[in-house]
């Protein structure tokens, strides 16, 4: 049976999740953990944060052990209009490089502009959005309204720079049609497909995407709801 890979950018977002599986550090300073969940093994990952981190450190797992599932989990900043509070859970359907294009005197425009692509998949060229495992996502909802937790699917955007501003959020969530945003996930979905690994992106709401204000966060709570669901998603795998 094929390891689950579980990936967070902070031990913050993956300590549940190593004090549960009672979870063996491979190495001093290594951030990789071995730990098994209901009879299967689980590879806990802290990659550092943002995109380069979160490729890199996946990549170098994925190499060594092709694993059934890699799990993206952490908090974000939730979009407003998106339906989703601080403290709710999160599913992508499709991961978004928000940054990533052109900015011309007409406005910005995505990498289509340029006309390369990020990768080639299945004859079709993949620019700023990836797509995520629909059946996973799907699962996920499922599981979510069993247990009665409140969770939403929607496209997630990527960013190196933080919407720190009400009108930078709303900005990309007309832009992009997104419910949240976060600083790894575009990069794991993408050496994901690039491998063939279905990837499953769960996020905790620590904050809504506005004037930026850390007295209204609640990142502890955040990352404790999608940890905690984490585990139970893999129990029910």
């Amino acid at each position: 049976m094929k390891p689950v890979v579980v990936a967070a950018s902070t031990i913050q977002e993956l300590s549940l999740l190593v004090r549960a599986a009672c979870a063996r550090q491979r190495g001093a300073g290594s951030g990789v953990y071995d730990a098994r969940i209901g009879g299967r093994e689980i590879i806990l990952a802290v990659t550092g944060m943002g995109k380069v981190n979160a490729a890199s450190t996946i990549t170098a797992l994925l190499e060594c052990t092709p694993p059934q599932l890699l799990v993206n989990t952490g908090c974000c900043g939730a979009y407003r209009g998106s339906g989703l509070e601080p403290g709710d859970l999160a599913v992508a359907t499709a991961e978004i490089f928000a940054d990533e294009g052109v900015l011309t005197p007409a406005g910005w425009r995505p990498l289509e502009f340029i006309g390369i692509p990020f990768l080639e998949h299945g004859g079709k060229p993949l620019f700023n959005e990836f797509p995520l495992s629909a059946q996973a996502a799907e699962k996920a909802v499922h599981l979510a309204d069993s247990l009665g937790i409140s969770m939403r699917s929607g496209r997630f955007l990527t960013v190196s720079t933080c919407s720190g501003t009400s009108a930078r959020g709303d900005e990309l969530c007309r832009r992009f049609g997104g419910i949240c945003e976060n600083m790894e996930g575009a990069a794991a979905a993408q050496v994901a497909l690039r491998y063939g690994v279905d990837c499953l992106e769960i996020r905790g709401i620590s904050n809504m995407v506005e004037d930026r204000d850390l007295s209204r966060w609640d990142i502890p709570r955040a990352v404790e709801a999608a940890q905690s669901f984490v585990l139970k998603y893999i129990e029910e795998l």
